[in-house]
């Protein structure tokens, strides 16, 4: 076929998916660990370190992504497997290839190496499987590492951090790039228990594909941590959705976790809000005091049944325990059923994100949707002297109390529903300070559950801001007072981290003060934004309400002018 009409990866996949439920293959390490060479007997760390690795100063049995490069033939015989069980994609063993998760095994500088194997070994068992009928894909596995960018290693200074966004950022970059030059059709950021770490991957594939000029389907999938449907790091299904929505992908969905069964609430609860296809690839079941996973291919395949009968459900397949009977028993299972209906485009809302999600929305029967919003300014050391003294005796602690007192609404009405955080002040370097306060706020579960607007005059400290957010924030703010690239340029990086902005009433010609000047410059910024592919419900406009009673007859019209644009 000629490459000009040649369908796209993606153009594939969208075919297939509206047809039917997509198959997806299961556990990697679970099947390493009871793999038996043709002597019956176990991988040994011999097997493991090859000849390559034989006087290699670390022990490496467990790093399984290292057989890539020293025993390649057990990993192809593993994705061989899910092959002739149904998958219709299977996933690279490179979940652990990134710098960061080979740092212990003293091998972190191969990351790229292993991931191109990992890719590679997949994409040719991938081949020789696929048909004009049933093409195979290869979905190149980036699982989050097992450090956390949000959450604190040290109960006793809560504002410390493990690894930071630009660590993450650069580690997930390799692995990513490896992946695609070993030729992985999809990128799968999967088990994410940390949604700042999962920012930090999109960020990187994001970065890539700019580099590339090209677009790669993306799957995003988490792992719950209790009953209640969140992520380790404190996130609902509707803030961590909300949180990397940004990045466009081809699916949003869940794995690991606790098994099928009881991901049924939190999978349907995904398929409600998610624009995109839902996928699933759970446990089969709990491991027992072995570590061994009891549930049944029949069993397992009961339970993902319940997703299909409900339509909740695009892609499917297994993780920790299951094997290519399992699969096989869901890829014959699903025949049955139609895939989950995309949800129709409704109304464009702002929605917002801490560990919940804020919809800002005039439809209050909508859940957690309000129609004003009250944001709470006394985390701003300019609108608030005590907050000032507090931060400039580093008195961290003490401030979060001017935080929570805004949240629970004492003296404010109903309480913040945003909080405000600003640190521009002569005697503040508000580039350091910005995250090391973000960190010890976003430590307090009952603060953390809110958004947050980062203010700032300094780019550098909004930017720094953001790299410790795992929700979605806002950005306060942008103007074109610098030109229309300088502009853009900050939106994208917005963009880049999850977050809406605020535009200010600012252009090249100074601030507008009459309504036909605010009107022109948010009318520009609007058709500005939304052409270069900014969502529209991600902007929100602060028509500058200027001096007013000061007696002046020039200022007499402040007033109105604001009024008059906001109605605009």
């Amino acid at each position: 076929m000629n490459d000009l009409l040649r369908p796209s990866v993606r153009e594939q996949l969208d075919r297939i998916a509206a047809r039917r439920i997509l198959v997806l293959d299961g556990a990697m390490g679970t099947m390493i660990q009871a793999y038996r060479l043709p002597s019956g007997e176990p991988l040994s760390e011999s097997d493991f370190r090859g000849n390559r690795f034989v006087n290699h100063p670390v022990n490496l049995k467990g790093c399984n992504d290292v057989l890539c490069l020293t025993k390649p033939e057990v990993i192809d015989s593993i994705h061989e497997a899910y092959l002739e069980a149904g998958a219709d994609i299977i996933e690279t063993c490179s979940f652990n290839s990134s710098s960061i998760s080979l740092l212990g095994y003293g091998i972190a500088d191969l990351a790229w190496e292993i991931s191109v194997a990992a890719a590679g070994i997949a994409r040719k068992a991938a081949d020789r499987f696929s048909t004009a009928d049933k093409p195979r894909f290869v979905a190149g596995s980036i699982g989050p590492t097992s450090k956390s960018g949000s959450m604190s290693p040290s109960i006793d200074d809560p504002g410390k951090r493990a690894v930071i966004w630009d660590e993450l950022e650069a580690a997930f970059y390799d692995n990513a790039r490896g992946l695609l030059d070993g030729g992985a059709d999809i990128l799968l950021i999967e088990t994410v228990f940390d949604t700042l770490n999962a920012k930090a991957a999109i960020a990187a594939v994001k970065r890539l594909e700019a580099e590339r000029q090209l677009t790669v389907p993306l799957m995003i999938s988490a792992t719950v941590s209790d009953a209640s449907g969140r992520v380790l790091s404190g996130q609902t299904m509707e803030a961590f959705c909300a949180s990397v929505i940004h990045a466009k992908p081809w699916s949003i969905g869940l794995n690991c976790s606790f098994g099928a069964e009881k991901l049924i609430a939190p999978i349907r609860r995904l398929a409600e809000i998610a624009p995109c296809l839902v996928s699933a690839h759970p446990n089969a079941g709990l491991p027992n005091q072995l570590g061994l996973y009891d549930e049944t291919p029949e069993t397992m395949c009961c339970h993902i049944e319940e997703y299909t009968k409900g339509g909740f459900a695009n892609i499917l397949g297994g993780c920790c325990g299951s094997t290519p009977a399992h699969i096989a028993a869901i890829a014959r299972a699903v025949k049955a059923y139609k895939p989950r209906a995309i949800p129709a485009a409704g109304k464009r809302e702002t929605v917002l994100a801490g560990l919940e999600a804020l919809r800002i929305n005039s439809d209050t029967t909508t859940r957690g949707s309000f129609p004003f919003v009250c944001v709470g300014e006394r985390g701003n050391v300019s609108g608030c002297k005590k907050f000032l003294g507090l931060i400039q005796a580093e008195k961290y602690e003490d401030a979060l109390n001017i935080l929570q007192e805004m949240i629970d609404g004492k003296g404010a009405g109903k309480g913040a529903a945003i909080i405000n955080i600003g640190m521009d002040d002569p005697m503040l370097d508000a580039r350091p300070i910005m995250p090391r306060f973000l960190n010890i706020a976003l430590a307090a579960p009952e603060i953390a559950r809110l958004p947050f607007m980062i203010d700032s005059s300094r780019w550098e400290a909004i930017e720094a801001a953001l790299k410790c957010i795992q929700g979605k924030a806002l950005v306060n703010s942008i103007s074109l007072k610098e030109g229309e690239a300088e502009f853009l340029r900050k939106a994208r990086i917005a963009q880049t981290y999850g977050a809406a902005v605020v535009v200010m009433l600012f252009d090249e010609q100074g601030q507008a003060v009459s309504f036909e000047r605010k009107i022109e410059i948010t009318g520009r910024a609007y058709r500005l934004l939304t052409e270069n592919g900014f969502p529209a419900e991600d902007i929100v406009f602060d028509p500058n309400v200027l001096t007013i009673v000061t007696g002046i007859p020039d200022h007499d019209s402040y007033a109105l002018a604001f009024i008059r644009a906001c109605s605009w």
